[in-house]
């Protein structure tokens, strides 16, 4: 618990127990800490526990089980960013994979590409890990989206999930090379 109340952003995902995950939420937002729930594997949620994420960067398939709303577009997207605002999710966000993501009240943030794609798996776990880690370090939302992508972008040029993902040099030097 002082680990979770302790922290500046929390982060996770729904490869744990749902009532796990929806306490860890409780417990950041009764402390303050900024919350980012990346829903996956899709799955349904119990009530109320979308209001507690700060944000929610759904891919386009959890996107449609969480909202209905089949993105294949920026326009559905920005649909869907409304149906979870209106769930109760404070900044929602959609990964659109090479596309990049689609962050609320921003718009398409767009993927970096760090190379030829070797293997996407774990791309939204790199996406999530950089975004957090930058909002951890006070940047702004699209920033940190964009520093996701970055992180993504480098991980899906490397195979494997745990061993595809960069350290924050590799990160910083290529959005340092692309300006």
């Amino acid at each position: 618990a002082d680990v979770i109340t302790g922290a500046d952003v929390l982060v996770t995902q729904l490869e744990q127990p749902m009532a796990a995950a929806l306490r860890v939420f409780e417990s950041a937002r009764a402390a303050g800490v900024v919350t980012v729930l990346n829903p996956a594997p899709a799955a349904p949620l119990p009530e109320g526990m979308l209001a507690l994420c700060d944000y929610v960067t759904p891919n386009e398939t959890e996107c449609e089980a969480l909202t209905g709303i089949a993105v294949h577009t920026e326009a559905d997207a920005a649909k869907a960013c409304d149906a979870l605002r209106e769930m109760g999710v404070r900044t929602p966000m959609v990964t659109l994979g090479e596309r990049g993501a689609y962050l609320a009240d921003v718009g398409l943030i767009p993927a970096v590409s760090a190379g030829p794609v070797v293997e996407t798996t774990g791309a939204g776990d790199a996406f999530n890990g950089g975004f957090a880690a930058a909002l951890a370090e006070g940047m702004s939302p699209a920033e940190a989206a964009r520093l996701g992508c970055a992180t993504a972008g480098i991980s899906v040029t490397r195979a494997g999930t745990a061993p595809s993902m960069p350290i924050r040099a590799e990160v910083d030097a290529l959005l340092a090379r692309m300006g």
